[in-house]
């Protein structure tokens, strides 16, 4: 059969634009379809916003920082109006930096929602387009929970765009973006509480990490409510004023309320009913090993699947996608012992490898070697922050398993070591490497007595 594409890409987000442009580039005939902004979550309600936001918010450190060393400095007013412009002009930036890596590709780019009609086909502004394969790339959305009020709340989408900084806020929930934007507006000045129905947020990171982030964050003025759950909200009629009322008793005042307790596949009006795609009891996308789906010629890939919900995973996803499928002598399936993450909470974290849960619950006898100490650039300072690093160390073959760490720039230092731990470095080869002085990153090479 004879087909308008080679490949039919739907969503426009890293993923999506990666196998895409790829795909192009090893002499595919490729569309995308995107119906709302080019580079997806990430580039405009996610990553890149979010690490913009939290630099603004650091800048309040930095600035009391600055006169310890002799400036005569002070954040004496904050413009949130102004933060927000120059985030959409950098964002608005990037769009067009995707778009044209997408048309200098040869890619065929169709602004509108693309709906699948049946096998091999995808309807796109009322026209009809056929395609040996179609890559799903649509991402995720933001979930709140079904409470009264919840049309009070605020999502992860929505609140890079708050017209005004909220005086008050309450942040929902205890991950990434929960904790993220709980030190944005905390840092930038708000009043900020976090409700979370657990003991401790963080829960698939180490147990230590989170009890330093936990103490950290309360140190710098961030009210947690743990074993918390909100049961209502409701305007109070005093300007933007809620009243927050939480099961376990009491109630908050505040200005804003932001949800960020989770994400679903965005697959609404994708027309899956038309062909056969199986969704598992989470609502993915399932797949095989090659990202394809239970229909013949469709694949899905990044957050519509099981597996880290990262924007680099998604990326070499779609990478493996176009190589597989057009350039199968490259191919190679994408790897994911190792992933470096980050969370830009203030102070950053960030981790690689296993855990000392998951190192102990997959059988490694473990050495766990760990640091906790002030930064040099706190010297002047009366400040009680302080960096924890750690490292998760098999005893048996001597090699590190985990390396983790709460601090400034840590996802700077995380992801040269993530190296060190993909080649399969030993903590001998930690030892035998000489530091650089003065820096934190030299503690990682330096730790020589195991905690436990």
């Amino acid at each position: 059969m004879n087909y308008d594409f080679d490949l039919f890409v739907i969503g426009a987000g890293s993923g999506g634009v990666r196998a895409s442009r790829f795909a192009a580039g090893f002499g595919a005939r490729v569309a995308v379809a995107e119906s709302r902004y080019l580079g997806g979550t990430c580039v405009n309600v996610g990553c890149v916003p979010k690490k913009l936001m939290s630099y603004a918010a650091h800048s309040s450190e930095d600035i009391e920082l600055s006169r310890s060393f002799g400036w005569d400095a002070s954040a004496t007013s904050f413009d949130w109006p102004t933060l927000i412009a120059n985030k959409n002009r950098e964002i608005g930036r990037l769009n067009g930096i995707y778009a044209r890596l997408l048309e200098n590709s040869g890619v065929t780019l169709l602004n509108g929602h693309a709906r699948i009609t049946g096998p091999h086909q995808v309807e796109v502004n009322g026209q009809t387009h056929t395609a040996q394969h179609i890559l799903l790339a649509t991402g995720g959305w933001p979930v709140l929970p079904d409470i009264p009020g919840k049309e009070l709340m605020i999502d992860s989408n929505q609140v890079f765009f708050l017209e005004r900084q909220p005086k008050r806020v309450l942040v929902i929930g205890g991950g990434y973006i929960a904790l993220e934007f709980a030190s944005i507006f905390n840092g930038l000045g708000s009043e900020t509480h976090v409700s979370y129905r657990g003991d401790l947020f963080l829960r698939h990171f180490d147990h230590e990490v989170r009890e330093h982030m936990r103490d950290s964050m309360q140190a710098k003025g961030v009210k947690l409510h743990f074993n918390s759950n909100v049961q209502s909200i409701e305007k109070t009629g005093h300007g933007d004023e809620l009243k927050v009322t939480l099961e376990e008793g009491g109630s908050l005042l505040v200005d804003c309320v932001f949800c960020a307790t989770g994400r679903r596949p965005m697959l609404d009006s994708l027309g899956l009913e038309n062909v056969n795609v199986e969704l598992d009891s989470h609502g993915l996308v399932k797949v095989n090993a090659e990202y394809e789906t239970s229909e013949p010629g469709i694949l899905a890939i990044g957050d519509l699947i099981a597996g880290p919900q990262l924007t680099p995973v998604a990326l070499a996803e779609g990478m493996a996608v176009a190589r597989r499928l057009f350039k199968p002598e490259e191919y190679k399936p994408v790897s994911y012992d190792c992933i470096a993450t980050a969370v830009f909470t203030l102070p950053n974290i960030a981790t690689v490898g296993l855990t000392e849960e998951q190192a102990r619950a997959a059988g490694h006898d473990v050495s766990i070697f760990t640091s906790s100490f002030r930064p040099m650039k706190l010297s002047f300072t009366d400040s009680s922050e302080r960096i924890f690093m750690k490292l998760v160390v098999d005893k048996q073959s001597d090699r590190v398993l985990g390396c983790h760490m709460l601090g400034p720039d840590a996802g700077e230092l995380i992801q040269g070591l993530a190296v060190a731990l993909k080649a399969g470095a030993t903590k001998s080869v930690f030892d035998d490497t000489i530091g650089i002085h003065p820096t934190a990153a030299e503690e990682f090479v330096t730790m020589r007595t195991p905690a436990r």
